[in-house]
């Protein structure tokens, strides 16, 4: 007995088909598909809520030095006259860094080479470059879903049955988190 479901389909598009399906909802928090599909990326969506759960706190806060370029009230850098050339002006401003303990570090690759990045465009701005947001869900995964998830022991996924296809008939589920 094989150890997954082939879905009909090459290896290549197996895993860019469940890689889709695991990112849209882990983004959106539910999606609609096939009963078997949704076994399927249960089975993902349970392993990478786990990892976040166990890696959610394990990271230190270092405060490091950064040079930042000065700016003035549109945005643009401030120059100042040296020798002749024009050149920015720094401030050295203190930041505050999350940095990763390397189990984290492994747990964050991990999920990275599940998960495919997301781009949130808002609606007024449809089919423009400009005010896209790069979502991060890692760190969704590590700051929201772990917080959220923190003493469940299993089971972040609900699966409801919504009956047969009209078309061909395939059961279709509403998966979702809990």
């Amino acid at each position: 007995m094989a150890g997954y479901r082939k879905l009909g389909r090459t290896s290549d598009q197996r895993k860019a088909l469940l890689r889709n399906l695991t990112t849209n909802l882990l983004h959106h928090g539910k999606i609609t598909t096939t009963e078997s599909k949704a076994k399927e990326v249960r089975k993902i969506v349970e392993k990478l809520i786990a990892m976040g759960v166990r890696e959610k706190d394990n990271f230190a806060e270092v405060t490091v030095t950064a040079k930042v370029a000065r700016k003035d009230k549109d945005g643009k850098r401030v120059k100042e006259v040296v020798d002749g050339k024009k050149v920015d002006i720094f401030d050295e401003v203190q930041k505050t860094v999350k940095k990763d303990a390397p189990s984290r570090l492994h747990a964050r690759r991990q999920m990275l080479q599940v998960l495919y990045p997301v781009k949130e465009v808002p609606k007024d701005a449809a089919q423009k470059k400009a005010n896209t947001k790069e979502i991060d869900l890692t760190e969704k995964l590590f700051n929201e879903y772990a917080a959220k998830y923190a003493d469940r022991k299993g089971g972040y996924t609900r699966m409801i049955k919504l009956g047969a296809r009209k078309g061909d008939g395939a059961e279709t589920v509403v998966i979702e988190l809990v």
